[in-house]
């Protein structure tokens, strides 16, 4: 290990000092590095909770001996979810059937649109997935996911009487070790487990991407405060999943709070314009670049890969790739691209679609009036034009075109799926587009633009932060016209 920055040092003293720690740690700064530091320090026992198995994996390669690498999940496996082994192996089987197990076999009127079985289904097991991600002891309105075309309150309270209790009888179904008509996955032995208040024993616990830990890991991490000490680390500017039920618990711990600001990834000029989008999220940092990393931000002919804003974007991103005869690959592979396609296709044919996000919509045009005219459907107005544009054949004729990484000339991703990466040269796609002007108008006349959302910021941090050596901004560029990204 190189030698400990002044920040890591720090972090270190006040973890020997017995000290409950929130640690921000910028892109690129060595945040497991300094875990692994704190670790190696000590001869007590810890434990290190990772976001996913394949961080745990590599921890576990980094860490002493005296620390366990695990997931939230793999604890509670070893606790209890073993118990249920036989129905994690059960068959998969379509939501409906899970839901006419249930007694969902009719469908409901409600506002201007009839819900049917499938549907109903689907938002009953969604709503003990929602359950199951909470802090929560019961299941209540408020785990029903709001659905396309009634997302109004008072349509979502008749949508939730319905549903409610399915998913109760879901959830009572899913307590019983050895069958049921539920399919049984982990997420439910992890809230099992959170339910009966379980005690990790360690010395002291690390929790990693504290930023996007769901409120049941949340739960179970800050109930060992009375045993353990407490450690967690992240970067509050990178929390980009509350969307999926991921919150930033960070912001509201009780613990003393250090900051990693050095960041090992990148150099100052790149630095800069992170900091632009952190001070306009808000965040409790600033970065510094390493003067030894030379990074430009430019134009990019030819980047390793373009980053994109959602799907969608990264979908027209491909196509355009490939028009130009680029081997190109899209990060997460072409599924979800692909069952968009075939949803949109059916409707184009008169057919009602089992996509979750068009599964009320009759037909196209009625998707097309929803996304052009109704405030609720704006984001879905990219994915109408680009079926419009192109047809769903060319969508799926594109899907089946890509390559795997490995051999790629290009990898496209949305800035979600490249959190955690880095590539040498990076374009951002045009699919970032400034917010919207004001109703006011500057000395000249001029729209004055609108304020930046913060999750937007947060969003856009990500992004331009995965390059190491040049940065293309590409459909970021309007922030240094804008005036709280030119005041930076």
């Amino acid at each position: 290990m190189h030698k400990p920055t002044d920040e890591q040092a720090a972090a270190a003293d006040r973890f020997h000092s017995g000290d409950h720690l929130v640690l921000q740690a910028g892109a690129g700064t060595g945040k497991t590095t300094t875990l692994a530091l704190l670790a190696s320090g000590t001869r007590r026992r810890g434990r290190y909770l990772a976001y996913n198995r394949a961080i745990a994996t590599d921890a576990a390669t980094r860490f002493p001996d005296t620390v366990v690498c695990k997931t939230g999940h793999a604890l509670a496996f070893a606790a209890l979810g073993h118990r249920y082994k036989t129905r994690l192996n059960g068959p998969r089987q379509s939501g409906w059937k899970t839901g006419l197990a249930l007694g969902i076999n009719k469908p409901v009127r409600i506002g201007q649109r009839e819900v049917f079985p499938r549907t109903l289904s689907h938002a009953a097991l969604q709503t003990v997935t929602h359950y199951c991600h909470s802090a929560d002891r019961t299941l209540t309105r408020h785990h029903v996911p709001r659905l396309r075309g009634i997302e109004a309150d008072e349509l979502h309270a008749e949508l939730a009487a319905t549903v409610l209790p399915f998913a109760r009888k879901a959830w009572a179904d899913l307590q019983h070790p050895d069958d049921g008509v539920v399919r049984f996955d982990h997420d439910h032995y992890l809230k099992i487990w959170a339910l009966a208040e379980p005690k990790i024993e360690a010395d002291f616990l690390l929790l990693d991407e504290a930023q996007d830990t769901n409120p049941v890991v949340e739960q179970i991490f800050t109930a060992q405060r009375a045993h353990a000490q407490l450690v967690m680390v992240g970067d509050s500017a990178q929390a980009i999943y509350g969307w999926r039920g991921a919150r930033d618990v960070m912001t509201c711990f009780d613990g003393t709070a250090l900051t990693l600001s050095r960041s090992f990834r990148f150099g100052p000029h790149l630095a800069r314009e992170a900091n632009r989008w952190l001070a306009i999220a808000g965040a409790p940092i600033r970065l510094d670049g390493s003067e030894s990393i030379s990074t430009e931000v430019g134009a990019v002919d030819h980047p390793q890969a373009v980053l994109c804003r959602s799907n969608v974007g990264a979908m027209a991103e491909v196509l355009k790739l490939l028009g130009d005869d680029r081997k190109v690959a899209l990060a997460g592979g072409g599924a979800a691209l692909a069952a968009l396609a075939h949803a949109a296709r059916d409707l184009k044919d008169g057919r009602r679609t089992a996509h979750p996000e068009l599964v009320l919509f009759q037909t196209w045009g009625e998707l097309q009036d929803y996304a052009g005219h109704d405030p609720s459907g704006g984001d879905l107005l990219p994915l109408v034009e680009l079926v419009d544009e192109h047809g769903t054949e060319a969508i799926l004729t594109a899907v089946d075109r890509l390559v795997e990484e490995t051999h790629a000339d290009v990898t496209v991703s949305t800035a979600h799926k490249a959190k955690g990466r880095e590539w040498s040269q990076v374009k951002i796609s045009e699919d970032f587009h400034p917010p919207k002007d004001s109703d006011e108008c500057d000395e000249n006349g001029l729209p004055v633009p609108g304020p930046i959302d913060e999750a937007e910021a947060r969003l856009a941090y990500v992004a331009v932060t995965r390059a190491r050596h040049c940065l293309d901004l590409g459909g970021l560029s309007w922030i240094h016209h804008h005036p709280a990204g030119a005041q930076q």
